[in-house]
């Protein structure tokens, strides 16, 4: 699976090797810097991309190689011109970190409809929205000039402000939802999920504030954190 996202990822810079020379944030990433040509990208992408769907397939089974795909196409062909078209393109494209939790559990053998992998599979979802607007806080504006349409200039920068903070409650509750509904069944882990949900929200009040920068680092890594220590949660839980 890391080497088929590898090649997607690959393709997606290939893809957007024209727009990331006009961002400072992504011009020194390896087509536009000069260190790789376009075309060696390409073919590195194909490669990795054949490679990992092949493991995939002899390790997981067809469902997994077709969901790997499935993820590729979505993310290459739907989200990557899709961000040119909308603004709003990261709601739909958030299925791509959805995807990857799913293709494990089928890998192993699991059901693709249990509850169990479709409220992680939600939480991914989720989760990435907020994620990606609060980079667009501090660099909406490079992505504007790079050609992409950008959501501060739709909702202001104090309503996106407002807005992420209400995808990140909404993170917050989907990460409940692990305890709840028995995906977490060892007391510890549960209130480890519940505690950490909390302290999300409470951290990220401080993005209502009028006083506060528009974006601070303190918020982007909380929201990572948060994703870090729901992972290490229900791969402990799996032990227990």
């Amino acid at each position: 699976l890391f080497i088929l996202a590898s090649g997607s990822a690959t393709l997606n810079q290939f893809q957007e090797h024209d727009t990331d020379a006009k961002m400072p944030r992504t011009q020194n990433r390896p087509i536009p810097s000069g260190r790789i040509s376009a075309e060696g990208a390409l073919t590195l992408a194909i490669s990795m991309t054949i490679f990992g769907s092949t493991l995939i397939y002899v390790v997981g089974g067809f469902l997994a190689m077709q969901l790997g795909i499935l993820t590729l196409i979505w993310y290459n062909a739907v989200y990557t011109p899709l961000k040119k078209k909308t603004a709003f393109a990261v709601v739909p494209g958030s299925l791509i970190g959805a995807l990857p939790p799913l293709i494990g559990w089928v890998a192993a053998g699991g059901n693709p409809t249990d509850t169990t992998i479709l409220l992680v599979a939600f939480f991914m979802f989720i989760w990435q929205i907020p994620h990606f607007w609060l980079l667009l806080l501090k660099y909406g504006e490079q992505y504007k000039k790079a050609g992409f349409p950008s959501l501060p200039s739709v909702y202001g920068k104090s309503s996106l402000k407002k807005v992420t903070f209400v995808w990140i409650l909404a993170t917050a509750v989907s990460g409940l939802f692990f305890p709840f509904f028995k995906v977490s069944s060892n007391l510890v882990v549960s209130t480890v999920l519940v505690i950490s949900s909390l302290l999300l929200v409470g951290g990220s009040v401080g993005l209502l504030k009028e006083t506060e920068s528009l974006y601070t680092k303190k918020h982007f890594m909380q929201i990572n954190l948060y994703l870090l220590i729901i992972i290490i949660a229900l791969s402990t839980d799996a032990f227990l």
